[in-house]
């Protein structure tokens, strides 16, 4: 065994850098990443199944006071958003009525003074931190008139609805990703 041999063998039993490819795509449960002056971490890794391998990606982030809801769609390239769960009732209809009566939901929902107008509708199955069996959703997916903002209904069973309104996200602005910490042992 030559010199060269010695040193590229140490080489070899180097372990990897963790700290080397933290890319949001990879953020896993216990990892931190700051967004909108705020130190978030991540509870939980979720992904929603719309078949015909369409996926997306779901990270819920918890800051000390917030919860917001980090998706990834991917596509020719990904698609980033942010969204907030909010109540119901805020949407100013009654969801569940006018399902039961319509089949659909409205065309059209005011959320403090912003019209937002249906745009897609889907439905898939929900996997809540990769578990199986998978959950089905059903999802109705508004924009406001500058295309900037959005508001989703999901609908899981007969009669259980919730709502959230976001924004499209991009990768740069979040940074100082820190993977989680080791535990004790």
């Amino acid at each position: 065994m030559g010199l060269r041999d010695f040193f590229s063998k140490k080489n070899e039993e180097r372990a990897p850098d963790p700290l080397s490819d933290l890319t949001l795509e990879k953020l896993g449960v216990g990892y931190f990443v700051d967004y909108d002056m705020k130190t978030w971490c991540v509870e939980a890794c979720n992904h929603y199944d719309w078949g015909d391998g369409d996926t997306t990606y779901e990270w819920q982030l918890v800051s000390h006071d917030d919860t917001l809801y980090l998706e990834r769609q991917p596509d020719d390239e990904d698609h980033w958003s942010v969204s907030w769960k909010i109540p119901i009732g805020t949407l100013g209809v009654d969801i569940n009525a006018h399902v039961q009566q319509h089949d659909d939901p409205p065309d059209e929902i005011q959320v403090e003074g912003t019209a937002y107008h249906l745009d897609e509708t889907g439905g898939g199955q929900f996997y809540k931190g990769g578990s199986q069996p998978g959950k089905d959703v059903l999802t109705w997916d508004y924009v406001d008139d500058s295309g900037e903002s959005f508001l989703s209904i999901e609908q899981w069973g007969e009669t259980e609805f919730e709502a959230s309104i976001g924004k499209e996200a991009e990768v740069y602005q979040f940074d100082n990703i820190l993977p989680a910490g080791e535990e004790d042992p």
